[in-house]
C-alpha cells in the first residue's frame, strides 16, 4: 500500500533507534476511527501520517473536520515531493526525529520553592511533541498571511528534516533542551 496511493512506505528508515519503535510508517488506514485508542501506548499503532492528521484538526478553522486535515497533509507532501525530489514520508520521519526534544524540565516543590529539574524526554512524548510543534509552526505562519497552510506545512517539514533552527519546531526545541541544560 501507498501513502496517499503516491508514495511507497516500505522504502522508509527510522535513523533514529530510540523512536523507532514509536514510529509507524504502514499506510494501513487513513482514518483510524480512534481504534488504536484503546490503551495509553496504542497510538504508536497509528501511521504517522494520520498522526499528523490528527494533529492538525487541533485548533480553530481545522477542528473535526478530518477530511480537510487529510488534504492539507497530501497536500503538503505533494509540495514537500516537488522542493526535495525525495520520498515525502522519509523527509517527515527525518523531520520528527529532529524537532523531537531530548531532554525537558518538570517542577519540584521544595517547601514553597518551585525548582526546575532536567529529565530525559520518553520517546513517544518525543515523537507527540514533534508533531505538535510541526503542526504548530505551520499554523503559526500560515496565520494572517496570504500564504496557504499547505505550504507552511511543507516548508516547517522541510526546514525541521535539515535541522534548520530559523523553523518553528527546531527552534522550540533547541529553547526546550536549552532551558533543561540549565536546569541540570
Amino acid at each position: 500500500m501507498k501513502v496517499f496511493g503516491k508514495w511507497d512506505a516500505a522504502e522508509v528508515e527510522v535513523k533514529d533507534p530510540s523512536i523507532k519503535k514509536y514510529i509507524n510508517i504502514n499506510p494501513t488506514l487513513s482514518h483510524s476511527c480512534g481504534r488504536h485508542a484503546k490503551q495509553q501506548f496504542n497510538k504508536s499503532e497509528l501511521a504517522i501520517v494520520e498522526r499528523l492528521i490528527n494533529k492538525m484538526m487541533r485548533k480553530e478553522h481545522n477542528t473535526g473536520k478530518k477530511h480537510n486535515a487529510y488534504n492539507i497533509v497530501g497536500d503538503a507532501l505533494e509540495i514537500v515531493n516537488k522542493k526535495t525530489g525525495q520520498n515525502p514520508v522519509q523527509v517527515l520521519v527525518n523531520a520528527i526525529a529532529n524537532a523531537g526534544p531530548r531532554e525537558e524540565t518538570v517542577r519540584l516543590k521544595y517547601g514553597g520553592i518551585a525548582v526546575p529539574k532536567s529529565v530525559d524526554s520518553a520517546p513517544q512524548r518525543r515523537v507527540d511533541m514533534a508533531l505538535r510543534l510541526i503542526s504548530e509552526g505551520a499554523r503559526n505562519a500560515a496565520f494572517g498571511t496570504p500564504k496557504a497552510i499547505e505550504d507552511c506545512l511543507a516548508s516547517e517539514i522541510i526546514s525541521a528534516a535539515n535541522h534548520d533552527v530559523k523553523g518553528y519546531a527546531v527552534g522550540k526545541k533547541d529553547g526546550i533542551e536549552r532551558v533543561a541544560k540549565a536546569a541540570r
